[in-house]
């Protein structure tokens, strides 16, 4: 990480920061006692960063100025995110997707979803096995659960992490890195809770440890990186993790939890953050 410049603490930089993401510069801005110090991440946007800071001083604006129709200019809104992280946004779009058909359909897309086949016989619920089902080809149910929310506090506190984490991996490491973390620790965090003889389980939240696991091992092991997260953030969400594996969290109505997709993808993001935090570390 390289220092670059010091700014006052009053100054509000927001409109620097987004045009910074906007262009694909790695950055971060610190508090420090003189004031806001901004850094670096790659040395060779060197000269980039320091036109978009000379912009924003003399007040102009970030990015050109159209003057599209207002149906193009919506348009433009709405595919924002897709432009900065495609499949971050994407997977956001799938969760959101699949909670409206489940207010619509209701059971019939959570059968559709489960990692394995399940049905009601006799008046008693029975599931497919794993081995046979991807047999018969159903490997979307591998991944499929990680898209399952079974209610709007569930949705909502998933894909804000997913979002805030997620954006972080696209912008510094690339959309194959992201697609490659939402896979494997989809996939493998669904898996560590099938192990336990769990059918009935979904959400992104396997996903979101393993961001959070990876993002927080990158900004430790290689702190020019760019990657960053609050201390306190990273306390609270591991905090969470094991305060759900308690007896406490089932009194006060939380005991229904995935905590070994949890687990399972925290630790896919930590074994993929310190394998790229070597390499980084090698190539330099």
């Amino acid at each position: 990480m390289y220092r670059m410049i010091l700014l006052p603490s009053d100054v509000d930089t927001r409109e620097l920061r987004q045009a910074l993401w906007a262009h694909r510069i790695g950055h971060r801005v610190t508090e420090e006692t003189e004031g806001q110090v901004l850094w670096l991440v790659d040395p060779q946007q060197h000269e980039a960063m320091l036109h978009l800071v000379e912009r924003w001083r003399r007040g102009e604006p970030m990015a050109p100025r159209r003057r599209p129709s207002p149906s193009r200019s919506g348009a433009d809104g709405l595919l924002m995110p897709f432009r900065l992280a495609p499949v971050t946004a994407g997977a956001m779009t799938l969760c959101l997707l699949v909670f409206a058909a489940m207010q619509v359909l209701g059971d019939l897309v959570v059968v559709a979803l489960t990692i394995v086949p399940v049905w009601v016989a006799g008046g008693e619920l029975m599931v497919g096995r794993l081995l046979t089902t991807l047999a018969e080809g159903q490997v979307w149910r591998l991944l499929s659960p990680a898209f399952l929310h079974f209610g709007w506090m569930h949705l909502i506190f998933n894909l804000l992490w997913l979002w805030y984490f997620g954006r972080q991996v696209e912008t510094l490491h690339g959309s194959g890195r992201m697609l490659l973390l939402l896979l494997t620790a989809g996939i493998g965090g669904n898996l560590a809770q099938y192990a336990t003889g769990t059918v009935l389980f979904g959400g992104m939240s396997g996903v979101d440890f393993a961001l959070l696991g990876y993002v927080w091992l990158l900004s430790r092991r290689a702190p020019d990186s760019g990657f960053f997260v609050p201390q306190m953030l990273v306390v609270f969400m591991l905090g969470w993790m094991v305060f759900t594996m308690t007896d406490m969290a089932e009194l006060v109505g939380f005991g229904n939890v995935a905590n070994e997709a949890h687990v399972g993808g925290l630790v896919v993001g930590l074994v993929l953050g310190w394998y790229h935090s070597r390499r980084g570390r090698a190539r330099r």
